[in-house]
């Protein structure tokens, strides 16, 4: 696994580079709100996301530079939403990533909008110019991640949990779930490179397929590292669904039947990349780290 992890380090770097430069830092009174959008998203997190977009466009020979825009408008996407998630009126959580959160290190007020901001430069960044030369790409690119993080994607994955309590959640509520609240980014993550380079359909259904499996692996892993992790190595609280009374894959499945489905799904995820050959041995490697990660 060191060359995914070399390959995991580069892309995290670059990401952070280029997020340096999408979100600049003015003069002004605003400028609390920009400061709160670099804390949350500069220099943090594994970047899985952006690597899945930056691994998929190089399959199609995507230029690096059209791909890395891609990949810091999903990870802002992802930045905004762990802002919202830790807020005091969801999960109130105090610690992301091994440091405060946003709303502990500034105030709520600042944490909505720094999300709020987050959320709509990540839409300006796919519609710009030097994402890509054709305007009907740009158009698919910010039609689908509209779509998989709003309120049939993400967004609505994140109600269905919030009321959780009032159905009975069994596997396949807590899958359809787990597909909105965290399946939609993956597949979009996936599926953008071939839209960047106009990949035929068969290739495109390839990568859905993968990232369908590869999001519910991760899911099941995350589920794990509630129960077995330790907060300092996982960057934050541990422990959080059963203290809630939440219905999850562990729950549910128990701890050694959720291990086996995490590693079949991850199998499975692999096996669809066969159309892509050695090309695609990173994204391979991905899905065996999303279900072996420590944090």
């Amino acid at each position: 696994m060191t060359r995914l992890a070399d390959a995991l380090k580069s892309t995290a770097a670059a990401v952070n580079a280029e997020l340096d430069r999408l979100i600049v830092l003015p003069d002004g009174p605003e400028s609390r709100v920009h400061e709160a959008m670099r804390y949350s998203s500069l220099d943090g997190g594994k970047r899985l996301r952006p690597f899945l977009v930056m691994q998929s466009a190089a399959l199609f020979n995507v230029a690096e530079g059209a791909a890395i825009r891609v990949a810091c408008a999903i990870e802002m996407i992802h930045c905004y939403s762990l802002i919202h998630d830790d807020l005091p009126c969801m999960d109130n959580d105090d610690l992301r990533r091994g440091r405060p959160t946003c709303h502990r290190q500034f105030d709520e007020q600042t944490a909505l909008l720094a999300g709020d901001a987050l959320l709509t430069r990540a839409f300006e960044v796919l519609a710009g110019e030097a994402t890509h030369s054709d305007p009907a790409v740009r158009c698919e690119l910010v039609a689908q991640l509209a779509h998989a993080s709003g309120a049939d994607g993400m967004v609505g994955g994140q109600m269905v949990d919030l009321r959780a309590a009032e159905f009975t959640m069994d596997v396949a509520a807590i899958t359809r779930l787990q597909q909105m609240k965290t399946g939609r980014l993956f597949g979009f993550s996936c599926e953008a490179g071939a839209v960047l380079g106009k990949a035929p359909a068969p290739q495109r259904q390839a990568l859905r397929n993968y990232a369908r499996d590869l999001g519910l692996a991760f899911q099941i892993a995350d589920d794990l590292l509630d129960v077995e992790g330790d907060a300092a190595e996982v960057g934050k609280k541990v422990g959080k669904d059963a203290d809630a009374g939440k219905a999850t894959f562990v729950s549910l499945l128990g701890i050694d039947r959720a291990k086996a489905q995490a590693d079949m799904l991850a199998t499975q995820a692999a096996d669809h990349l066969e159309p892509f050959g050695a090309k695609a041995d990173l994204l391979r490697d991905v899905a065996r780290y999303i279900v072996e990660r420590r944090s």
